[in-house]
């Protein structure tokens, strides 16, 4: 019986045993990727869902018409009286400024990323921050500290590699945008920046794009 049941603990080893030999089955490590990457489609969604309730509050606030925000939305019109019902006036904020001269960190940020998805795209995707720019613009990745210092590292690097290819407001741009992230200011005139990190962001980044392209 020792010699040929299989205990729960025998078979547990048994099955680790087999990913590290790689039997044809999946690895821990295959496995893991797998379900982080799953994690992270989920997690995106979810941000993503949170980000369009905060734009569609925004939007109201700013007097657009309930079926003009579910026709850009691609929402239905009750659909979106759902969400801003839920948008208590005691709740609303100063009402968000909506240029590029403004200095906390997300705003930053937002016109970082707005920048380089200009510059990737200018250079047909050949940049080395179009992998970095992908992945935020899809949720893949995360505005942290971190991932705020690669891409400037990395869009820096496009800026200066493929100088006679970019027009020179680029670099400007950038220049202005990293000596405000080297001293952030995290209120405005009228105090702490009214919106979540993740809208300002959003806005920031599409402003940007608008002013370079024009």
């Amino acid at each position: 019986m020792a010699g040929g049941e299989n205990t729960h603990e025998g078979t547990r080893d048994g099955f680790r045993d087999g990913f590290r030999e790689g039997s044809g089955s999946l690895t821990e490590g295959q496995a893991e990727r797998m379900l982080a990457g799953m994690n992270e489609v989920i997690r995106a969604g979810e941000e993503m869902r949170k980000l369009r309730t905060e734009m569609i509050k925004l939007f109201a606030d700013l007097g657009w018409t309930q079926d003009k925000i579910a026709e850009l939305a691609d929402m239905s019109q009750p659909a979106v009286s759902k969400q801003v019902a839920k948008h208590k006036t005691g709740d609303r904020r100063p009402p968000m400024e909506l240029h590029l001269d403004q200095r906390d960190p997300p705003w930053l940020e937002g016109r970082l990323w707005g920048l380089a998805e200009v510059v990737s795209e200018t250079l047909d995707e050949d940049a080395r921050c179009t992998r970095l720019v992908n992945a935020l613009g899809r949720g893949r990745k995360r505005f942290t500290p971190q991932s705020v210092d690669e891409l400037r590292r990395l869009l820096e690097e496009d800026l200066r590699r493929h100088q006679a290819q970019l027009p020179g407001a680029h670099r400007d741009t950038y220049d202005e945008i990293a000596r405000r992230l080297d001293i952030p200011d995290y209120v405005t005139a009228g105090g702490t920046a009214p919106g979540s990190a993740s809208v300002r962001r959003a806005l920031a980044h599409v402003i940007q794009r608008d002013q370079l392209d024009n």
